[in-house]
């Protein structure tokens, strides 16, 4: 077996992972990754296969669990009811009625909400070069998700700092000022939905909140710790995964100085998925083991984890030919950035639809749009994101 050492705070590593990733997917597809004290996959097969395999999952085991820590109580109450970390009925469950109210013609009804969102933030950029990440691509998302929450879109702020503030909790610069940060935030998030979800129990709209509430499964509802916990994975799990995308979707389209025949409206799909497949914001996805498995030559053994390189298996030479090279105009083949099996992103479409209307928009406004310095990336592996995006329209 093969022992890697890399930390994930490198500067280099930090700056492009994907040689790395090349690297190590040349010598065999699962490897024992030192600085995280488990194995890890490498290649898009065994990413793929293991997605799927109900022998693992995110569910810590039982005989791991511990209590909450003083400082992470608040935060660790909403992560207890996050269907992300949910495995077998109770996970079946929660994700029916979440599917129940965030249907793909509730999403497909949003596409008006998102140009007029995009048409807004455009009209608002600045004069000279001027950074696209807080004004445009985290902006999308977040305003976005408060239309589709029910919630005003005047405390988009306040959604923004705590989705950040919990996110950080799972990168690998992560210290005990984040923990606190983490937890005060959880705090306050927690408590501004429970009043709301009040609101909406009494004064019913047309938005998720309301749809949440009213969804039943065999006769059950979610409780309110349930719909709290839903409403934050909404958040911080779409939220942050488009922002990213839509910034280094931007990045790599501006670097490429790529033809705007790809944003056309017959071919945005296809370059969205190359883009997510060339440069996806979440490079890993850990599972536990729940019994044995033996993994590419190794034994996985149960309790153990595995990460699962989402970022290394889109760029697997056994995918595609030229996986280094971004080429819209190529049919791309199904990637994994959206995750997969009973985990698939139930936001993804959501995330899709933003992707297919915010970059041409973009362009068709500022067709001369330019790099204004050179990108570099943010130290929070195992998300892939931009410190900055200077342009000039």
């Amino acid at each position: 077996m093969t022992l890697l050492v890399q930390s994930p705070l490198d500067p280099d590593f930090v700056q492009n992972p994907y040689p790395f990733y090349a690297r190590t997917r040349a010598l065999g597809p699962v490897h024992f990754w030192q600085d995280y004290n488990m194995l890890a996959a490498f290649d898009h097969a065994t990413v793929h296969a293991l997605l799927r395999d109900k022998r693992l999952g995110r569910a810590r085991p039982l005989d791991q669990s511990a209590p909450s820590q003083d400082h992470l109580q608040a935060f660790d109450a909403i992560e207890e009811h996050s269907m992300l970390d949910m495995e077998g009925n109770r996970h079946k469950r929660l994700r029916s009625l979440v599917l129940r109210a965030f249907t793909s013609k509730r999403v497909a009804n949003l596409a008006p909400d998102i140009r007029n969102i995009c048409t807004d933030l455009i009209a608002a950029f600045p004069r000279g070069a001027f950074d696209l990440l807080p004004a445009y691509c985290s902006q999308v998302p977040v305003r976005v998700i408060a239309r589709l929450l029910g919630v005003p879109e005047a405390h988009a702020p306040d959604l923004l700092r705590w989705s950040s503030a919990m996110v950080a909790m799972y990168q690998a610069s992560r210290t005990v000022d984040t923990e606190h940060a983490a937890n005060t935030a959880a705090a306050e998030f927690n408590s501004y939905l429970r009043d709301y979800i009040k609101v909406k129990r009494n004064h019913p709209a047309d938005d998720l909140i309301t749809r949440l509430i009213a969804a039943e499964e065999d006769g059950e509802k979610l409780n309110t710790d349930e719909l709290i916990g839903t409403c934050v994975l909404l958040l911080n799990a779409g939220h942050e995964a488009t922002v990213h995308s839509l910034g280094l979707a931007l990045k790599t389209l501006l670097e490429h100085n790529t033809d705007r025949a790809a944003l056309a409206p017959d071919a945005i799909a296809n370059t969205t998925e190359e883009l997510l497949r060339f440069d996806p914001p979440l490079h890993m996805f850990t599972r536990f083991a729940y019994e044995d498995i033996s993994l590419g030559g190794h034994i996985l053994k149960a309790g153990q984890q595995v990460a699962l390189m989402l970022g290394a298996a889109g760029r697997d030479p056994a995918l595609l030919n030229a996986p280094d090279t971004f080429d819209p105009i190529r049919k791309t083949p199904a990637h994994l950035a959206f995750g997969g099996g009973v985990h698939f992103c139930v936001g993804a479409p959501l995330a899709r639809l933003e992707m297919h209307v915010a970059l041409p928009m973009l362009f068709d406004a500022h067709p001369d749009l330019a790099l204004a310095a050179t990108p570099e990336f943010a130290n929070t592996y195992h998300f892939h994101q931009l410190k900055a995006l200077i342009v000039t329209p």
